[in-house]
């Protein structure tokens, strides 16, 4: 019977990963047309937990109406994205950044912690805050308020073209960087 080990070099499937070479590889910024079609695909997804979300505050709190407990519903929802976001980050990715091929990580390349997962969902509110603290005060319509949410958006993820690895601000103070999976 033939033996079957062998102790020659390793073939190229067989030979471990370098992992400085993983590493590296790791931490190539995904671009940011790619990491704006994720946000925008992860948008599209919300939907679906803005539908569970809202269906199960409406049987907890008997709401006939989508607008009865205004205040109290929206921040039960926000409290349900904090959830879902630091949940995924933590393990790595969202179903929208698995579709898209984008991890995230920390600074040093390792699995983000759910503190730092929740923090960075604490600075995610960058991309809708501005416009949201100018809109109350001037009192502007649906329109109005949809050309300035969508021009911060556009101008805050123009500004990750000023961090020295072209990530998103509130990554870079969060002490995580979105990497190509």
């Amino acid at each position: 019977m033939p033996s079957t080990t062998h102790h020659g070099p390793a073939s190229a499937t067989e030979r471990p990963r370098d992992a400085g070479a993983e590493a590296h590889q790791n931490f190539k910024t995904p671009s940011l047309r790619r990491r704006m079609a994720c946000w925008l695909y992860e948008g599209i997804l919300m939907f679906g937990v803005v539908f569970i979300a809202g269906y199960l505050f409406d049987s907890l709190s008997q709401s006939r109406h989508a607008l009865d407990h205004r205040a109290i519903r929206m921040g039960f929802l926000f409290v349900v994205f904090g959830i879902y976001f630091t949940w995924f980050w933590a393990k790595g990715q969202t179903l929208a950044m698995k579709t898209w091929h984008i991890r995230l990580r920390d600074k040093s390349g390792a699995p983000v912690t759910q503190l730092r997962a929740l923090w960075r969902y604490v600075l995610s509110w960058m991309w809708f805050l501005p416009p949201l603290a100018i809109v109350g005060p001037l009192g502007l319509g649906a329109g109005e308020i949809t050309v300035l949410t969508l021009g911060w958006v556009a101008v805050w993820a123009l500004l990750s073209r000023f961090h020295p690895q072209r990530q998103f601000w509130h990554d870079a103070w969060a002490g995580t960087r979105l990497v190509q999976a």
